[in-house]
């Protein structure tokens, strides 16, 4: 046997034994997720703390409506919405006016005609919508996201106030209503957790910090102590960079997944959710150096074994068939790695709440996942730009925005630091 198949056995042991240790403490590992659901707590902390929900809509009109009438049917007794309209040019304002109408002031609609110079545009509009409100508590959440449970903001809240918490961030259960959805949405998810594993988040020993922006509830001591959205000005995953910042001051971080609380359609379009990905994977990853190395082990461990598993099956066809031939060992080798690998797929995917046979579409998702890594790379470097909400950035530049606003130049933002190696 030639040293090239040698290495090629050795490759297939070790990714082998990469599955079969992930399918050995899979089970584990479920069971230690923390996973809100609408039972979790009966009702609101008894002190029930003034909370102040902030909402950023630019151009959300086909989401706002649902967004805005789910959050006031909450039944928290204590709490104020604040709905931040920031430049839209579609019937998002026209929508919360009929809303601010119909809510009076329960709802108070705050207008952004001009982004800063020196803000990206979101963390703008938070920024004043902040301003404007008086809670104890922040809750920052996104115009796409649907409440599915009037005790979601009562539950948030006694998870947070049970567990000493400063910064609680809920991941959303996605929607998922096209066939792209389903096979794409996943893996993209499962790229993120090669870095971001709630328990590792969670554990205040480790530096690894992660928040997902669309439910990040916050003291307002916590927020003032991180510097708020300022702190975050030109950053495009604000949430990311704002979980880092309260872990390195110390503040309690934790991330929690939910079941039946809250929904987000992430990006309604291929397009939209390629760039979206993108984005979130430079942020998440931050340096070209995270970047490549998260590249490398999605193809190592989960694109490779298929690609090797299709060499060795038209090398078995096409090679000669004796008893000596290294074809035939290949391919019963490399066929156990991808069950090993379809058997950890397959029970993540029943857990998350998606129909194991979609599992069968994880190497197709994982594939467009990877090119969306070498995009981030890209971005990372400052090679290419970002579009998003309207503007295109580049790096900590904005290169356009619509309305006519002029180019600015996103300065002054202090980067957020990192640990050199992972913790």
């Amino acid at each position: 046997m030639s040293i090239g198949f040698q290495f090629w056995f050795i490759l297939a042991g070790g990714v082998g034994l990469v599955w079969f240790v992930r399918l050995v403490t899979i089970g584990s590992v479920l069971r230690r997720r923390r996973v809100l659901k609408p039972d979790a707590f009966r009702g609101p902390p008894q002190d029930a703390p003034r909370v102040s929900i902030l909402v950023a809509a630019r151009d959300e009109e086909d989401n706002i409506e649902t967004c805005i009438t789910t959050l006031l049917d909450q039944d928290y007794p204590n709490f104020e919405l604040i709905a931040v309209d920031d430049r839209s040019q579609d019937r998002t304002p026209t929508i919360l006016d009929s809303l601010q109408r119909q809510f009076g002031n329960r709802l108070r609609v705050v207008t952004v005609r001009e982004c800063l110079d020196g803000w990206f545009g979101k963390n703008h509009a938070m920024h004043v919508g902040v301003a404007e409100s008086n809670g104890e508590w922040l809750l920052f959440t996104d115009a796409d996201c649907r409440q599915t449970s009037r005790h979601t903001l009562s539950i948030a809240l006694q998870e947070a106030k049970t567990n000493g918490t400063d910064f609680l961030s809920i991941i959303p259960t996605l929607e998922h209503r096209a066939i792209w959805e389903r096979i794409l949405q996943p893996a993209c998810s499962l790229v993120l957790m090669i870095r971001f594993l709630p328990e590792r988040v969670n554990d205040p020993r480790k530096r690894i910090a992660y928040a997902n922006g669309a439910f990040m509830l916050m003291t307002r001591r916590c927020y003032d102590a991180i510097g708020g959205h300022e702190r975050v000005r030109a950053r495009l995953n604000e949430d990311i960079d704002m979980a880092r910042l309260a872990k390195q001051r110390g503040l309690r971080l934790r991330v929690v997944e939910n079941e039946g609380l809250y929904q987000a359609r992430m990006y309604p379009t291929l397009p939209a959710a390629w760039r979206g990905w993108s984005r979130i994977f430079a942020g998440a990853f931050s340096s070209p150096a995270r970047v490549l190395a998260a590249g490398a082990v999605v193809f190592l461990v989960v694109l490779v074994p298929w690609i090797s598993l299709g060499v060795a099956l038209i090398g078995r066809a096409l090679g000669v068939a004796d008893a000596a031939s290294p074809w035939g060992p290949a391919f019963w080798t490399w066929l156990s790695v991808v069950i090993l690998q379809q058997l950890v797929i397959t029970r993540f995917y029943a857990a998350v709440g998606i129909a194991r046979a979609w599992s069968l579409t994880y190497i197709l998702g994982v594939t467009v996942a990877l090119g969306m890594l070498v995009n981030a790379l890209f971005k990372v470097l400052g090679a290419t730009t970002t579009t998003w909400r309207s503007s295109t950035y580049c790096g900590a530049r904005t290169i356009s925005q619509s309305q006519g606003n002029s180019p600015n130049r996103a300065v002054g933002a202090e980067p957020i630091q990192e640990p050199a190696t992972p913790s």
